[in-house]
Parts: C-alpha cells; sequence; structure tokens
C-alpha cells in the first residue's frame, strides 16, 4: 500500500494554515497572541527539561488531542531540535497506550456503576426490580 502524496488541497475541517490566517489571528488579537508567542517560546526553551525532550513530549500531547497543526509543528520542532524519528514514533507509541490506558483503567467507573446498580436492584421488591410500580 502506498501512502498519499502530501498535496497543498486544504482540508474543509483543517484549513492550511497560511500567513494570511495566522496574521489575522494576531490582528484579532495582538496582545494576547503577542503574549501566547512569549509563553510558548518560554515553555519550549531549554530547562530542566532539554528543548528536544520538550517537542518530543508535545509530540505524544499533540495525538492524544489530536491536533494535526500540533502533530506537524511539534513533529518539524522536536527533528529540528535533534530528535530521531524513532524517537517521535516511540513517543506517538507512548500516546497511543496512555490514551488506550485511559479507556482501560476508567472502565472501574462503569464496573462500580453496575455493581451498584445490580446491588441497588438485588434489595428491593421484585416488583420494583422487574420495572413495575408497585
Amino acid at each position: 500500500m502506498k501512502l498519499q502524496e502530501k498535496t497543498e488541497v486544504p482540508d474543509e475541517l483543517y484549513p492550511l494554515p497560511t500567513r494570511k490566517l495566522g496574521q489575522r489571528r494576531r490582528d484579532l488579537a495582538p496582545e494576547i497572541s503577542a503574549a501566547f508567542d512569549a509563553f510558548s517560546q518560554r515553555v519550549f526553551a531549554d530547562g530542566a527539561l532539554s528543548a528536544k525532550t520538550k517537542q518530543i513530549i508535545a509530540v505524544a500531547v499533540a495525538h492524544v488531542t489530536q491536533c494535526p497543526y500540533c502533530i506537524r509543528g511539534h513533529t518539524r520542532g522536536a527533528l529540528r531540535t535533534g530528535a530521531s524519528e524513532a524517537e517521535v514514533m516511540e513517543a506517538i507509541w507512548v500516546a497511543a497506550e496512555m490514551r488506550a490506558g485511559g479507556s482501560y483503567a476508567h472502565s472501574i467507573l462503569a464496573i462500580d456503576e453496575m455493581d451498584q446498580a445490580r446491588a441497588a436492584t438485588e434489595h428491593q421488591p421484585a416488583a420494583v426490580a422487574d420495572g413495575q410500580h408497585p
């Protein structure tokens, strides 16, 4: 199976991130936009974690949040800061496990609710348990 070639045809749900759209976003809220840019620059700068590690984390988080712009941008950022393709892919697998793991972990909520419903039914008269009014 051959992967599709990258096209420049805009997706109806996710338009191509053009300079014009980016400028429009900045023009609509310039102070907030500038603050967000400064925040992003500081967050992704070297600190206790390297910029490379932060970008790899961002790739994983982008997959969990399912933001296509973030996936592309942070994948480029991870590669630019020295991450290997294998590191990026491994981070994506961590994200996949965490997303699936959340469903697995939260299954105890459904199990607990089923147990509570069963217990409530077991303690009611038979007519009420069958959905009939006493």
